[in-house]
């Protein structure tokens, strides 16, 4: 085996290539269990608190080990990363002559179909959209890859990437007049031919599906399976091994079968007549389901003779619309396409309403102008098992958050490597950080139950002494949507009236990229965030001082999905509150605390409002769980130690 340390030693030859680099115990101790586990064809599970370096210690041996190496990561900005950062920085250092491919969900490429089709047409929702499509016609001209990441002056989040790109449903694969210059297919080719290919755990899933179908094309060809941000895999992989259909669908059909027959069908006018139908029957559909933003299970919906009449239409209407696509399907590729969309479309409505599985749960997920019918598996481990058992690969996991305690039973059992034989080696590698000197975790005193209506505003006032002590310079990580909203409502007005000169901003008012920046460039501003700022947030220096979570992140009880495997453990007998909630939230609480010490120099406050980590017993489990920072529940001590942080005004951007 190659001596791992060696390359991280004070002189070795990370530190020769990679300006900063120093050795780290804990990173060395990860790399060289990596080593062992891949060596082996080993399942290795490993937690890296934050600042240990887990993405060289898993990069240098998966480069030394000589075969096909899979990076899944959780993210596409962290997969980004890893291929235009840290993977050609470790290649150097190493000296190794590996190939390495990016590759990305297909929605990520521009399609010259496409972007061809949508010009020609001409119908764009907006002026913006309208300026959009040009650009990105002109860029396609000399771009080699057709990442839409690469096209500068039109955003990742445009509406317009909607006609630029294809998805699996109304690409024409093989059929395409564009198929030689495709860069999917150029994407997937050079990922065949490379020694280490960088997915996100979508796009691995996607690839598990296919396989299962005997058309994936990345699994059998690897020797190692390394998964970042591993955390996330058990919610990704539900999602993958249930299924759904949407009304977004149907309208995504319709609209393309309207296009494809005026092209190639135009004399056929029952198939226009029956777009128009399907799309009527789509949208009373979501009209029938009350609410937005909600998930609802199936006995929420299923007596609304609304819902089940409006449903009997969409089946109706689905029925008709295949068997008129089927006539038309043999005049061209597009039709058939949509045939077989249709078909599948067709098929998975109907199982949805039909289905009678005791370990599947159907539910419904309304937004405000779709809908989704969605089956998800109340466990994933006997799914996920099978794709790992006979497989002489190593599996590596890792992330910052696996763990509850000490314990990786919970994340294990979870996704059914207990019982794996030889069951999966498991490692925990502590931040490198003093945290008893870099930080302190606050948990207010006389705080109301969280379930209380007071509760929101106690947060509120708590807060705002830490805010002013610390000169802005806080993420506030709220467990609710509608907390976020009054949160920062109670925010802007206290700042206005003790004229607290605060920039004071709220997810979703950019996106999440530019509040990042935003809150980076302006050095004492407060953001107020919900779910998507808990993880793979980065914002090291004296800019951000303070995280204050409003509630322990449990999940929702009334989500249908929860409230299924709930009952489910209850029903074995287990209890679902220590074996699921608990662990769960825990990991969460990980992920948001996460946020606050990125680097040796950074100092702050975790405050965490929630009483209840202090209250009820099972609070020890999550504190213990936490970095060992100095622990108060007094208003002074904290301000004291905020006031010995450098001012903003010191802060070198």
């Amino acid at each position: 085996m190659h001596d791992i340390a060696a390359h991280f030693a004070k002189e070795g030859s990370l530190a020769r290539v990679v300006p900063g680099f120093f050795a780290r115990p804990q990173q060395v101790e990860m790399a060289e269990a990596i080593a062992r586990a891949i060596k082996g064809n080993r399942a290795l599970v490993a937690e890296a608190g934050t600042g240990t370096g887990k993405t060289f210690a898993y990069l240098v041996p998966a480069l030394l080990s000589g075969g096909k190496v899979i990076i899944s990561t959780g993210t596409k900005t962290l997969q980004d990363q890893l291929f235009h950062r840290d993977l050609p920085a470790v290649r150097k250092a190493l000296k190794v002559p590996v190939s390495v491919a990016l590759l990305k969900g297909r929605q990520n490429y521009a399609c010259h179909y496409h972007i061809t089709r949508s010009m020609s047409e001409g119908r764009f929702l907006n002026r913006e959209d309208a300026v959009h499509i040009r650009t990105i016609s002109k860029w396609l001209l000399h771009t080699m890859t057709g990442d839409k990441s690469e096209c500068a002056g039109v955003p990742e989040d445009s509406t317009v990437w909607l006609a630029a790109t294809s998805t699996r449903d109304n690409c024409l694969g093989q059929e395409c007049p564009n198929a030689k210059e495709c860069f999917v297919m150029a994407a997937r080719r050079t990922a065949q031919e490379s020694d280490v290919v960088v997915v996100n755990h979508h796009l691995f899933f996607a690839d598990v599906m296919l396989r299962d179908e005997g058309m994936g094309e990345l699994l059998p060809a690897c020797n190692t399976v390394i998964f970042d941000e591993a955390h996330q895999l058990p919610e990704t992989a539900s999602m993958f091994f249930g299924d759904s259909a949407s009304t977004g669908q149907m309208l995504d059909l319709a609209r393309d079968t309207r296009t494809e027959a005026l092209i190639a069908a135009r004399d056929f006018v029952p198939l226009q007549d029956a777009t128009r139908a399907l799309e009527k029957a789509a949208r009373d559909l979501r009209l029938a389901i009350p609410g937005e933003n909600a998930r609802l299970g199936y006995e929420q919906v299923a007596d609304k003779p609304d819902f089940s009449s409006a449903l009997d239409v969409v089946e109706r209407e689905m029925e008709s619309f295949v068997g008129l696509l089927e006539s038309q399907a043999e005049r061209s590729e597009g039709l058939e396409k949509c045939w077989q969309r249709a078909t599948e479309l067709h098929t998975r409505v109907g199982n949805w309403r039909r289905l009678n599985q005791p370990d599947t749960i159907r539910w419904v997920e309304v937004f405000s102008q779709s809908a989704s019918l969605n089956t998800t598996p109340l466990r994933v481990a006997e799914i996920f098992r099978k794709q790992i058992e006979g497989q002489a690969k190593s599996w590596i996991f890792a992330s910052a958050t696996l763990a509850v305690g000490k314990s990786f039973g919970h994340y294990c059992g979870e996704l059914g490597l207990d019982v794996l034989d030889p069951p999966p080696e498991t490692g925990m590698w502590g931040s490198p950080f003093a945290y008893d000197e870099q930080a302190m975790l606050y948990a207010p005193a006389n705080m109301p139950d969280p379930n209380s209506p007071d509760y929101i505003d106690a947060v509120i006032e708590a807060a705002m002494p830490v805010i002013r002590a610390a000169q802005g310079r806080t993420f506030v990580l709220c467990t609710s949507l509608r907390a976020m909203q009054r949160i920062h409502e109670g925010f802007e007005s206290r700042f206005h009236r003790q004229a607290l000169d605060f920039p004071l901003l709220l997810q979703g008012q950019a996106s999440r990229s530019e509040l990042l920046e935003r809150f980076r460039m302006l050095g004492n501003a407060v953001l107020v965030a919900s779910q998507s700022f808990w993880e793979g947030v980065d914002v090291p220096g004296d800019a951000l001082s303070v995280v204050i979570i409003d509630k322990l992140p449990f999940a929702p009880p009334d989500d249908p999905v929860l409230k299924a495997r709930v009952g489910w453990l209850e029903k074995q007998g287990r209890n679902p509150f220590m074996e699921y909630q608990l662990p769960r939230a825990v990991i969460s609480m990980k992920q948001g605390a996460g946020r606050l010490i990125r680097s040796e120099r950074d100092r702050g406050v975790l405050m965490v409002c929630d009483p209840r980590m202090i209250t009820k017993p099972y609070g020890k489990r999550v504190w213990q769980s936490l970095p060992a920072m100095r622990r108060t529940r007094v208003e002074n001590e904290v301000v004291a130690f905020l006031e010995t942080l450098p001012a903003p005004a010191e802060i070198v951007r």
